[in-house]
């Protein structure tokens, strides 16, 4: 027995089927869905770190590395080209991205801003800064202002602000004592050349009795050049007592003169501080238990050696005060000693 057929209510039932269903996925040629596009956030930002190959500005050649401990002067440049946004500045061999330091070395103002584009391809330019970090640091486009550039590692906060196209706070101004030895390290490093190979940076926050035992297991620090190493300071030792004049014999018996007692000498300087400098200034570079090692460094650095209870210990000097010490201070750390400090001769 069939049953009727309802066509009219078939016909709806189909219609409603297909409008429920809703209009159909676009689909690449490979027959998936497309992606969507990713927009990376965060941390993540700052990755993957991009160096580079060497390239040549004229007949110099300069070659991209992941300086850590980079750190130089030389002129500013302001791009006018819409090219760099934010707080942000274009260097010829920092990663990119990566952080730096700026110091104006007319003011001592510093900033803090992100390295995003290679260049300026000028040899004699040292960094070119975005408006807004011009602004910020105070230099006016066209002023080929000098200013220090010294790359840093800064929090995340920091990071974030300068990504999202803000500005960090302001680091507190460079002295003046500071800023005249970056001065005449500028005045005298006409043409400006590319960075040197420095050696790694010490662990920065350590203290002296570690790094010395970090050096125990390292091979001795032979002199570069076979240079003759410099011998021990000693404390300076007080000239000689002239004995008493004896007196003339005489014919007739007289009591023996009494000899006049012999100057006290003065005491002693202690063992690497140079008498006459005391009240001045030295930069002490590092500590270490070998003394082969030690003195295989103040060789390098043309410092001087002294031993100090187990240690030994390595430093530049002395100098008449604290601001004369401020060049060798510098020294040490473009050298890749971080934990240098001034020490004042007592």
């Amino acid at each position: 027995m069939r049953f009727p057929i309802n066509r009219s209510a078939a016909l709806m039932l189909a219609a409603l089927i297909v409008l429920s269903s809703g209009p159909a996925v676009a689909k690449d040629k490979g027959g998936g869905v497309p992606p969507a596009p990713i927009h990376v956030t965060g941390p993540a930002a700052d990755y993957p770190v991009t160096v580079g190959d060497p390239f040549t500005i004229g007949s110099t050649v300069w070659t991209p590395t992941d300086q850590m401990n980079y750190d130089a002067v030389g002129k500013a440049d302001v791009g006018t080209d819409g090219s760099l946004a934010g707080v942000s500045a274009a260097h010829k061999t920092l990663p990119i991205p990566s952080y730096a330091e700026v110091t104006s070395l007319d003011t001592g103002r510093t900033i803090l801003l992100r390295i995003v584009k290679r260049g300026p391809m000028l040899n004699d330019v040292l960094t070119e800064l975005s408006p807004l970090a011009a602004q910020q640091l105070g230099v006016a486009p066209g002023s080929n202002a000098p200013v220090r550039v010294r790359r840093v590692n800064p929090p995340e906060q920091e990071r974030a602000l300068l990504r999202s196209g803000g500005s960090a706070p302001e680091r507190i101004e460079t002295p003046e004592g500071l800023l005249k030895v970056l001065r005449r390290k500028l005045a005298d490093q006409s043409p400006l050349l590319p960075p040197p190979s420095i050696p790694p940076a010490m662990p920065t926050g350590v203290p002296a009795e570690a790094l010395a035992q970090m050096s125990v297991n390292r091979p001795p620090i032979r002199p570069e050049g076979g240079a003759r190493e410099p011998s021990p300071i000693s404390a300076p030792v007080a000239p000689p007592t002239p004995k008493a004049a004896q007196p003339k014999p005489i014919l007739k018996p007289t009591p023996k003169p009494v000899a006049p007692k012999a100057a006290p000498s003065a005491a002693p300087a202690r063992v690497g501080e140079p008498a006459a400098r005391r009240g001045a200034a030295i930069v002490q570079v590092g500590a270490f238990s070998l003394e082969a090692n030690a003195r295989g460094l103040a060789a390098k650095l043309g410092g001087k050696v002294t031993k100090s209870g187990a240690f030994w210990r390595v430093y530049l000097g002395p100098y008449g005060n604290r601001d004369s010490a401020a060049g060798a201070l510098e020294k040490a750390k473009r050298a890749g000693y971080k934990d240098a400090r001034i020490q004042n001769v007592n």
